[in-house]
């Protein structure tokens, strides 16, 4: 005798359900019929589910009796099945079973959702879709005649109830850019994502918009394989050309939507024999694509518009009217196939693949660095304009400007103290300044000094609005989009040496070991002595016995002595790494990617070389008492002001994902420990070796493991009921926020506000917009970034290359493999049909390919060289231009023996 027992938890209610065979039920069905019981008795009773649709002609015949004595809050209940539930299936069954509500509350939404899903995964013979409504908001008049391709939308009464009652879902539609047609949004239970099959199920969504989605009727369901072993990487550079001063990239993992997770890592807890419950679009709750794209016209004979095709796939085709078209561009199409061009979309019909759009501008030339750059910048809605007059008028009008007297009798002046900065050395923007001094006892005084931006930009002020509305400076590899003025972010806020400059300070007294004993948070005033670069202090680390002369150092002033300073750095160094220590020794986790920077040349801006950014122990430095300045900010604001609070948590891992993980890890013989933040660094770092190639295998295997995590965010603590969601999953710390970028980041200003406790009355409603608002920017400044990255890198290849380099293999699938080319960073797919005399086989399911190089020459005997492709593979490749604008591919390099 066979049983089931399922179990779920709620904030408010644990229900628990076992079900016994009694007779007719095949092995393997007790588990749905227990979820199908647990839906029914937690089920809303006034408003029955809509995903509860008859099947053809014949009801499922349903019933919930409850019988028998109650025991406590245990209640007795059978179900019983008509015969025609599903094909070929002829015998009455019935089930009987205990239900045990263990607490009192009511199920909420998601929790609705989750039981509707579970629901509708049982009838997989039903063949009536969902009831839909007449209304579409997209759809104008005119039409009528043509046919449907899109549903129509939902009216916004009928999307509240449904999201009310749980038979819809809210979530973040993300479109696979490698293929368009596939896309998914959150599962509301957190375990996985869940697919969207192709743009009709899209309905016209974008990505990044907020939608609101139904389930499709199982039927539609669709069977997804698993061709590929090791996960579906994507072709980007890992990382964009600045070097990040903040610790959120360094620390954090983002989840990446670029993966091709749908199809490659096995799919969401909803599944039976790969059968994967599909999702559509039935309303666009948010619309946060821009609604432009870059890209080419191409001429319609016979018709009064002309097409245009956005670079990026997942965009739909634009008709757009020809009075928008260059003069003589229906006389002259051709002059123009290769001209880039910016699109809006205006509307997008129901009845219509394609969208309507008005051109907005000419950019320029394909794959030349301007035109490109202006489209990414336009596609993701960065604001590149110049300041408008109104703002700059917002700023301080008498220059040179010094600090009012005023003012500086209202802080602690620091400026005869040693303070310094450590920066890039091309940066021109300063926020944050160090310093340190022993004392007496044998203890440390240590500061974070950060620029006081919230004292030029007043609340609410024309220069606050724009501030907040840029939300972040972007940092292209050529030049930097400000989100202040110039005459801030260089002159007036950055801490430049030899200058007084206001800050916002937090000073510590610590031990040797970095404990903390005292904390100290306040406006003050400083004057850095000496602008150092990271290669700066990086040169005095290494060498702590060296007397550097003034010539080796950038100017100094002449209050402090170079041995002071560097007798400074060292203490800030080793206090570091004690910090370092502690944090990983608490659970801490990081995953460092590979960060490529560019020469450029001085006139064109042309990239004229290429490497990876080396991170060293100075930037460790610095990264540790950003990171110290940036909790103790989180605890300030958050005992202050414990419903305004602006904060950032990282969620852990999807648990789905990190099952898949572990199950790769463990079919490649990989001892990684996903169990916790802690156990996976350590892993990540003990388990590779310490061979010359270590580093690039912990380069692959952090990226595998990156894709299971989420993104880290901001967010109003007013916001979430429950504390424990405030957790830092990669820092493991209960509470954190940035705090030491104000120049760049508008997240910082606010958190600067609420320290000085200048914040004007903000509801938690309005916080919460704020904080989302920050991160759709942020995440627009790094894909922005990213694509820059992308974009002089293909350029470099195109006038440096070909370029030859070691490959280490990161991903195994059916005809292809994907390779992380060492000395640049960059990662590229290489396709078996395009290697000339090869013959290739999958090795069964395991992520392992052979490759049988065939002998070159005819007239010599016949010979074979065998390679075995399979993860941290070293291979030789070469990257080389394509014949298309911004397109390079890799190809792996036949063996010297046989060429």
């Amino acid at each position: 005798m066979a049983d089931a027992s399922i179990c779920l938890y709620t904030d408010k209610t644990s229900y628990q359900v076992t079900c016994t065979e009694d007779q007719g039920i095949k092995p393997g069905m007790l588990e749905k019929h227990a979820i199908m019981e647990l839906h029914k008795a937690t089920a809303p009773k006034k408003v029955p589910s809509k995903l509860q649709h008859k099947r053809n002609e014949e009801d499922i015949k349903m019933s919930s009796n409850l019988v028998g004595s109650e025991e406590g809050d245990s209640q007795q209940l059978s179900c019983s099945c008509g015969e025609e539930q599903a094909k070929n299936k002829s015998k009455k069954k019935r089930l009987k079973g205990n239900l045990v509500k263990k607490d009192e509350g009511e199920c909420g939404p998601e929790l609705q959702f989750f039981f509707n899903l579970s629901f509708a995964f049982l009838f997989t013979a039903s063949k009536e879709s969902l009831p839909q409504s007449n209304k579409d908001k997209g759809t104008k008049g005119g039409r009528g005649s043509r046919k449907q391709l899109f549903e129509q939308y939902m009216c916004t009464e009928d999307v509240s109830a449904g999201l009310e009652r749980g038979e819809l879902m809210k979530g973040v539609l993300r479109i696979n850019p490698k293929k368009y047609m596939e896309a998914f949004v959150p599962s509301p239970d957190g375990s996985a994502d869940i697919f969207l099959d192709g743009i009709a199920a899209r309905n016209r969504a974008l990505n990044g918009d907020v939608v609101v989605v139904k389930v499709l009727p199982p039927e539609q369901w669709k069977v997804l394989y698993q061709n590929a072993v090791g996960g579906d990487l994507n072709e980007r550079t890992l990382a964009s050309q600045m070097v990040p001063k903040a610790p959120d990239v360094i620390v954090e993992a983002h989840y990446n939507e670029d993966d091709e997770v749908i199809g490659k890592m096995k799919n969401v807890s909803l599944h039976d024999k790969g059968n994967e419950l599909l999702l559509q679009v039935v309303f666009i709750f948010e619309q946060k694509h821009s609604r432009a794209a870059s890209g080419f016209l191409k001429f319609l004979p016979n018709k009064n518009f002309a097409m245009f095709s956005p670079v990026d796939h997942r965009i739909p085709r634009v008709n757009l009217p020809l009075a928008d078209c260059p003069a003589d561009f229906v006389s002259r199409p051709g002059d123009y196939e290769n001209t880039l061009f910016i699109c809006r979309i205006t509307h997008w019909p129901a009845d219509n693949n394609f969208a309507e759009g008005r051109l907005a501008k000419t950019l320029g030339q394909a794959g030349e660095i301007e035109p490109e750059t202006e489209g990414i910048m336009t596609e993701y809605d960065v604001d590149f304009s110049e300041f408008s007059e109104e703002v700059l008028n917002c700023l301080p009008q008498d220059l040179p400007w010094s600090i009012p007297a005023h003012e500086l009798s209202r802080r602690r002046d620091l400026r005869k103290e040693c303070v310094f900065t450590i920066d890039p050395a091309t940066a021109r923007d300063l926020d944050d300044a160090l310093s340190c001094k022993q004392l007496s006892d044998g203890n440390f005084e240590v500061g974070v000094h950060i620029a006081d931006v919230s004292y030029f930009v007043e609340d609410g002020s024309v220069l606050d609005q724009i501030a907040g509305k840029r939300a972040t400076s972007v940092y292209l590899v050529q030049k930097v989009i400000p989100m202040l003025p110039r005459l801030l972010c260089e002159e007036l806020c950055s801490l430049n040496p030899l200058t007084d400059r206001l800050t916002f300070s937090v000073i510590w007294k610590l031990s040797p070991e970095g404990k903390i004993l005292s904390e100290w948070f306040g406006r003050t005033v400083i004057c850095s002595c000496i602008k150092m670069s990271y290669d700066h202090a990086q040169s005095m680390i290494e060498a702590p016995d060296k007397h550097f002369s003034a010539e080796e150092l950038p100017p100094c002033s002449p209050n402090h002595r170079i041995h002071e300073i560097q007798e400074a750095i060292l203490d800030l160094h080793n206090i570091a790494k004690q910090l370092r220590a502690q944090r990983f020794e608490g659970g801490a986790l990081q995953l460092n990617q590979l960060k490529l920077s560019f020469t450029l040349d001085k006139e064109s801006s042309m990239p004229q070389g290429c490497y990876v950014y080396q991170y060293q122990d100075s930037n460790k430095l610095v990264e540790e008492f950003m990171l110290l300045a940036n909790m103790a900010a989180a605890h300030q604001i958050y005992r202050t002001y414990p419903e305004l609070a602006i904060l950032r948590r990282h969620p852990p891992p999807q648990s789905k994902m990190v099952d898949d993980l572990q199950e790769f890890c463990d079919q490649m013989g990989l001892d990684i420990d996903f169990n916790s933040s802690g156990g996976l660094h350590r892993s990540l770092n003990e388990n590779l070796g310490n061979d010359v190639y270590a580093a690039a295998r912990r380069e692959v295997l952090t990226h595998t493991c990156s894709r299971a995590m989420q993104m880290a965010s901001y967010f109003c603590t007013g916001a979430l009921k429950d504390e424990n969601s405030f957790h830092h999953y990669a820092l493991n710390v209960p509470l954190y926020t940035h705090f030491t970028s104000p120049i760049r980041r508008y997240v910082d200003v606010i958190v600067h506000r609420l320290l000085a406790a200048s914040l004007s009355d903000l509801s938690i409603e309005e916080v919460h917009k704020l904080a989302s608002h920050c991160n759709d920017r942020k995440t627009a400044s790094k894909r922005v970034q990213e694509s820059s990255s992308e974009l002089f890198f293909a350029v470099f290849v195109k006038e440096c290359g070909p370029l030859d380099s070691e490959a280490m293999v990161v991903g195994v699938l059916d005809q292809s493999f994907d390779v992380l080319v060492l000395r640049y960073g960059v990662q590229k797919r290489i396709y078996c049909n395009g290697l000339k005399a090869v013959h290739f086989r999958k090795v069964g399911k395991r992520p392992e390919m052979t490759l049988v190089w065939e002998q070159g020459d005819p007239s010599k005997e016949s010979t074979q060289q065998v390679y075995q492709i399979s993860i941290f593979t070293l291979l030789d490749v070469q990257l080389k231009a394509d014949g298309a604008p911004m397109k390079y591919s890799a190809v792996l390099k036949r063996p010297s023996a046989y060429v």
